[in-house]
């Protein structure tokens, strides 16, 4: 068997990432946009019926932030998966970062599909905390996937308020 190159090893760890990055953003907005399901059947009538906050955007809004958010976060992923070393610290900030994936899945169906506004407010609060630390343990391991999962934890905290706003005016 033939040796590598230092060019194509290289283009071979390159290309490596490349693939995870792909697949980490497909997967991640595929699994973001599963909520779809549950929310355009709340969007015209539950939805629209409720009072509103102050500062609530238009529903077109939302489809592009999110795609643009789920690809970042799909980025950080795989910039931790594919560049940082294995160890306890990467097992970690991991295990934070899939922990706030499933509560951030798991906030849509709460919100528009069992029209839970308080408990989806506590879910979106601990998703805002995991998204913290999630951002704090990736900058320790790799800075600028800490730094693409800031714009995310901005839009949480503006979702957050909008959650806490629904639940004031209409719980």
């Amino acid at each position: 068997m033939e040796s590598l190159s230092r060019e194509e090893w290289r283009y071979s760890r390159d290309m490596k990432l490349w693939l995870k990055i792909l697949i980490c953003v497909l997967v991640i907005n595929l699994l973001g946009g599963a909520g779809a399901i549950f929310t355009s059947g709340s969007l015209k009538d539950w939805y629209a019926s409720l009072e509103k906050p102050p500062g609530v955007p238009p529903n077109w809004v939302f489809g592009p932030v999110w795609t643009m958010l789920y690809a970042m976060i799909g980025i950080s992923l795989a910039l931790v998966w594919h560049q940082v070393r294995s160890g306890k610290a990467k097992k970690v900030a991991l295990c934070w970062f899939f922990g706030q994936m499933i509560l951030n899945l798991a906030w849509t169906p709460i919100f528009f599909g069992a029209h839970r506004l308080g408990l989806a407010l506590v879910v979106i609060v601990a998703l805002l905390m995991a998204i913290l630390v999630t951002l704090i343990l990736f900058r320790k391991q790799h800075r600028l996937a800490g730094r693409l999962l800031i714009p995310y934890a901005i839009w949480v905290s503006y979702a957050t308020y909008l959650n806490a706003g629904y639940f004031a005016l209409n719980g």
